[in-house]
């Protein structure tokens, strides 16, 4: 049996299943759809020359790979690879393939310095360290029973505070831009992000599949939102939480909170099960929120760095 890697076939729907399927089982605490892949295919910037690879073996998809530079990053020569393998599949050469896969791909963009996120198990973090790379940050996923367990109740809202959806935001969802490109460029990260192109945002994250306009909350004062809780959901069961956060002068005042507390009841009341979210493992002020909400960690990531040259 032979292993070989090619690119992701985004025409062919059959091919796009077995890259969700794989995805899922080697990281279940993501939501993987194929409507969500195809999307990623096709509208992340030409800049970031992204790449969907597969590991095949014998037509079974086997392990996956999504690379491409952070064309995003004030920091130039930045890229991306982000491999997993089928737990049930491991041991055949397909996460080494990927690996050269994907850094032939980058060093031929100029890329000096790869980041790559790795399951904290011990398997996982010796393959990274024989490839060269370097451990960083780490960060957790958590998990929520939404059927099952409590959520803390909805509190009064403050003076002059009013929560809304996102839907609200739909015949112009500027300010909603504005707001995700200020908390995104405060989250703590070793590979930095700045939205500047407001068509390229609502290409990519304003029409993202998985968001739900609906069950994204935010608060707004004064008619502007000055924080939110983006919700992605399979349109089933399961619920992520894609970003939470407060514009900065008006931070301190729990709006974060309020808003996740909202989507969390309104999502338990469209009946979904399961609820996801991670965290950067510094992070302990959301953290701490999370924790209050019942979320538990269920696995860990760490950052892997290999700088060239």
């Amino acid at each position: 049996m032979t292993v070989t890697v090619r690119d992701l076939r985004p025409e062919v729907p059959a091919d796009v299943e077995r890259f969700a399927h794989s995805r899922h089982l080697a990281l279940p605490y993501v939501l993987w759809t194929p409507e969500a892949i195809t999307h990623r295919q096709a509208h992340t910037h030409p800049d970031a020359h992204y790449r969907s690879l597969v590991a095949e073996e014998d037509g079974e998809t086997i392990g996956t790979a999504q690379v491409g530079i952070a064309y995003d990053s004030p920091e130039p020569g930045q890229g991306y690879l982000n491999i997993y393998v089928r737990p049930d599949r491991t041991r055949r050469g397909a996460g080494a393939l990927l690996v050269r896969a994907a850094e032939e791909h980058l060093t031929a963009l100029g890329a000096s310095k790869l980041f790559s996120w790795v399951l904290d198990e011990p398997g996982n973090r010796a393959f990274a360290e024989r490839h060269g790379y370097r451990a960083s940050r780490s960060a957790h996923f958590l998990c929520l029973d939404l059927a099952g367990g409590a959520l803390p109740p909805l509190p009064e809202l403050p003076a002059g505070v009013e929560l809304r959806t996102a839907a609200d935001f739909a015949d112009d969802p500027r300010p909603m831009f504005e707001l995700d490109a200020e908390t995104t460029s405060d989250e703590p990260s070793d590979v930095g992000a700045e939205f500047t192109d407001y068509g390229i945002w609502v290409e990519e994250t304003w029409k993202h599949p998985l968001l739900d306009l609906d069950l994204t909350s935010v608060a707004v004062v004064d008619g502007r939102p000055v924080a939110f809780s983006a919700a992605y959901t399979d349109r089933a069961t399961r619920y992520s939480t894609a970003m939470t956060g407060t514009a900065r002068a008006f931070r301190g005042r729990g709006l974060a909170k309020l808003a996740k507390n909202d989507s969390l009841h309104r999502a338990r009341a469209a009946g979904y099960r399961e609820a996801f979210t991670g965290n950067d493992a510094d992070n302990e002020p959301m953290l701490a929120i999370n924790k209050w909400f019942g979320y538990e960690i269920c696995a860990t990531e760490v950052r892997y760095v290999r700088e060239l040259g």
